[in-house]
């Protein structure tokens, strides 16, 4: 619900004084920034910390004002010959994150970064996604989620958008939003930041808009922080731990679009923590997108001309050889059942794998007792390895397929690379639509 922004001036003072409530609330006392320490720990010390892959990290530290000068040194080189030698395979929402991850603060004298042509660079590839939703039935080349970080890294950094055509693509009701008819939390979360930045630009006076666009985002807003908010769990997380953080960051900067009843930011945080504990955040892109919210910051405090922070609060940020995110495995043997079912046709195995594998470890176990049934392959990424192919048959986003990975019946939310196994468990490798 929006609240009326119609308050006398004595009082409207007043309230411009206040703390933002939602931020001061969730945001973690610098008392205890010691409980973020394994997910600094894994952003900086992941195997899965390098080239383009390192963006999202570096968005986050620098947001929380974490790095020194020599580790922030290394992350910008790194993304920078990232985009040099591979700009033209770079999917849209990649390229938005380097933008985002490098102007994300004014770093010291002698780094120097093109920033009128990385965001020509993304206009063209927002575009040819555009395109593609023309041609392919309204489906983009990646995915929403991507879209969404496109569209705001070009307002937080003064690219050409049409605010006619975000307001269309960014409908609610767009089955883009959609995995399996599951509403998804941090693309409607992305898309929630995207239209508060547009929205922004327009009450600036920067963007001058017919008042019926500016209807449609507010009438956006509200909705998709409905579609978060009902997907919140009893334990206070949104949609699931890896989508936490981005919806934290939405419903901190939608305050007027709902009631301060509807969501105790107390209790999403307290959760978070926890699972911190337990080592829930084992991959580098699932720590780097719940830090931000956690030390009350979001990407729209991304400002290229605000000066950064370094080594604040009482964080280990020690470099060590990098780490695999793989749990450690035992001796001992378990068996677990492993298929692939494609249009219902199912090849199935029973493989015995250390005590303590992962996912990956059963596909590749099941490859070598039979390749032809069990072929795959994997490309890296910054939530660990990705399936591309099972059986020589590839996920395309124009048809809506991909490989679902599945235990025991239920959809995974981790990855094939972190997910535990267990003896008995029932695994399989489904080809999906969405």
């Amino acid at each position: 619900m929006r609240q009326s922004h119609q308050l006398p001036l004595v009082g409207l003072l007043l309230f411009s004084l206040i703390p933002r409530q939602q931020c001061e609330i969730c945001e973690v006392s610098k008392e205890y920034y010691t409980t973020l320490n394994p997910l600094i720990s894994t952003m900086i010390n992941s195997k899965y910390t390098k080239g383009i892959h390192a963006a999202n990290v570096l968005l986050s530290l620098r947001l929380g004002g974490i790095l020194n000068p020599n580790q922030e040194q290394q992350l910008i080189q790194q993304i920078n010959t990232a985009v040099e030698n591979k700009k033209p395979s770079l999917t849209s929402g990649q390229l938005a994150l380097a933008i985002l991850a490098l102007g994300a603060c004014k770093g010291p004298d002698g780094i120097s970064i093109n920033y009128s042509e990385l965001v020509g660079d993304l206009e063209n590839k927002f575009q040819a996604e555009i395109k593609n939703m023309e041609d392919h039935d309204g489906n983009p080349l990646t995915n929403y989620y991507q879209l969404s970080l496109d569209i705001l890294a070009l307002c937080l950094f003064s690219g050409n958008y049409s605010i006619t055509e975000v307001t269309k693509i960014l409908d609610p009701e767009s089955k883009n939003y959609y995995f399996h008819e599951q509403f998804s939390v941090d693309t409607g979360a992305m898309a929630v930041l995207a239209l508060i930045c547009v929205k922004r630009s327009i009450t600036s006076g920067q963007n001058k808009i017919d008042t019926s666009d500016l209807e449609n985002i507010d009438n956006h807003i509200e909705s998709l922080i409905a579609k978060i908010l009902s997907q919140k769990t009893e334990n206070g997380l949104l949609g699931n731990i890896y989508s936490t953080g981005e919806a934290m960051q939405a419903l901190f900067v939608s305050s007027d679009y709902y009631n301060k009843s509807q969501w105790v930011c107390q209790k999403t945080r307290d959760t978070v923590l926890t699972e911190i504990s337990q080592g829930a955040f084992r991959m580098p892109t699932a720590a780097a997108q719940i830090l931000p919210a956690l030390m009350g910051k979001t990407y729209l405090d991304v400002n290229k001309d605000s000066s950064c922070v370094y080594g604040s609060g009482n964080f280990n940020i020690s470099t060590q050889d990098p780490i695999s995110v793989t749990p450690a495995v035992s001796a001992s043997q378990i068996k677990v059942n492993y298929s692939v079912v494609i249009n219902n046709a199912k090849d199935r195995i029973v493989v015995s794998v250390a005590d303590g594998s992962v996912f990956l470890d059963v596909m590749e176990q099941a490859q070598k007792e039979n390749a032809t049934l069990f072929s795959f392959t994997v490309e890296e990424s910054s939530w660990g390895p990705y399936i591309t192919t099972v059986q020589g048959i590839k996920a395309n986003n124009n048809d809506r397929t991909y490989w679902e990975l599945l235990s025991n019946g239920e959809h995974l939310s981790q990855g094939v690379g972190s997910y535990v196994v267990h003896a008995g468990d029932d695994l399989e490798v489904r080809w999906s639509t969405y």
